[in-house]
């Protein structure tokens, strides 16, 4: 990318005031960029560390699936939480920086916390506590993004999602191999490392982060304003898509880690490298899909994304081979991992302005209704593991249903 693809100019070549000040003191778009990927990363690190170490809570803990799952959705919810404020308070204060230096030592001091917890519930809770810190970055960073990239905000969405991406390839990855020698509260601690070293670096970066001037007043006909639009025919089909996507996807990284071990026999080094490669295959689709949505159909792009991986959990519950059906469920993560950047930008088309609380909004939906996936794909897999997957194909065939009914208005 070249600095004219990320001026933060208009088109007419005006400075943008509203959204920056002191720009000579921020940092410049590329470094900007490679920052929030880094952020990203680093934060991300412990969190998707969580879906390795799951299964070895499980086996600690002597849970089922449905509670496999449970911790995860409580985990996931939590985190949801802090997605809508972080939104609205990126949209209105000054120096973001600082908000984002703040969730890195949120993440820090949380998941530490969480690795003492002496029985499962202690555990959720402090997991989801955790997880706030965490949730709290998307919608500030990418809020800045979209702002510095207004034509590209697929492709600025893409890049910021390579960090979360490598995140999920790399942490669990080396879970898998961790845990063969260390127990689940060792492996979560040495998890925290990225985010407190990142929260050390960002202590001199927080100031250069583009400024924004903002009214510090929450105003209740903006929110009114805000609620009408995601209530029309539109906008509740738009959510009922958002939702049953990210409940499939849930779902399969949920659940794959837990079958490849107790039904196709994988080792936990195993599982984590599946784990990684689906993770791989979305961190460099990621980019891909969101400039291709900005350049035709986004709806297109995201109904060809969800029934592809329809068909790959389909045929991976048709094969006996363990390895074919273990590469098919890694195909289909992987994908749906990839499409994750054209839905959001989806969402802020529709909401138009306000891209950080829009954001909030969305990550909400993503990670909070989404996580219901992980307690049904749970339920489900009490009875047998595969009935998970199909959950998982049917929700992404249903968001297919409904997300066509958005053609019109996109």
């Amino acid at each position: 990318m070249t600095g004219q693809d990320c001026d933060i100019t208009h088109p007419l070549g005006v400075t943008d005031h509203h959204n920056m000040r002191n720009s000579g003191k921020t940092l410049s778009p590329a470094p900007l960029q490679v920052t929030c990927v880094l952020g990203h990363l680093a934060n991300d690190w412990a969190a998707t560390a969580i879906w390795l170490l799951a299964p070895a809570i499980g086996l600690a803990f002597d849970l089922k699936p449905s509670q496999v799952g449970l911790l995860l959705t409580i985990n996931s919810i939590g985190a949801s939480l802090a997605y809508f404020p972080a939104g609205i308070l990126a949209d209105r204060v000054h120096n973001q920086g600082r908000l984002l230096l703040a969730t890195f030592w949120w993440v820090t001091v949380g998941y530490l916390l969480a690795s003492l917890a002496p029985g499962f519930w202690s555990l959720a809770l402090l997991l989801a506590i955790a997880g706030m810190g965490d949730a709290a970055w998307h919608p500030i960073a990418t809020g800045i993004l979209v702002r510095q990239m207004p034509r590209q905000k697929g492709q600025a969405l893409g890049i910021h999602a390579v960090g979360g991406s490598l995140a999920e390839m790399f942490s669990p990855l080396l879970v898998g191999f961790l845990l063969a020698v260390l127990n689940w509260q060792t492996v979560l601690q040495i998890a925290v490392v990225p985010a407190a070293l990142m929260g050390i670096v960002f202590v001199a970066l927080a100031n250069k982060i583009p400024q924004r001037h903002a009214s510090s007043a929450i105003s209740r006909a903006d929110l009114v304003a805000f609620v009408r639009q995601w209530r029309t025919r539109a906008g509740l089909r738009l959510v009922s898509s958002i939702g049953a996507y990210n409940m499939a996807l849930i779902a399969l990284m949920t659940m794959t880690p837990l079958f490849a071990q107790r039904v196709l026999g994988f080792s936990p080094a195993q599982a984590g490298m599946a784990f990684a490669a689906a993770m791989l295959v979305g961190s460099v689709g990621q980019p891909l899909i969101g400039r291709l949505s900005d350049r035709s159909s986004r709806v297109g792009v995201f109904v060809f994304g969800l029934a592809t991986a329809a068909a790959l959990i389909g045929a991976a519950l048709l094969t006996a081979v363990p390895l074919v059906t273990l590469g098919l469920l890694t195909g289909a993560m992987g994908v749906l991992v990839a499409i994750r950047s054209g839905i959001l930008v989806m969402a802020i088309d529709h909401a138009s302005e306000r891209e950080a609380t829009a954001l909030g909004f969305i990550f909400v939906l993503l990670d909070g209704v989404g996580a219901l996936g992980a307690v049904l794909a749970g339920l489900v897999g009490d009875f047998d593991l595969r009935f998970s997957f199909l959950l998982a194909a049917g929700l992404s065939l249903a968001s297919v249903a409904v997300i066509t009914l958005v053609k019109g208005r996109q």
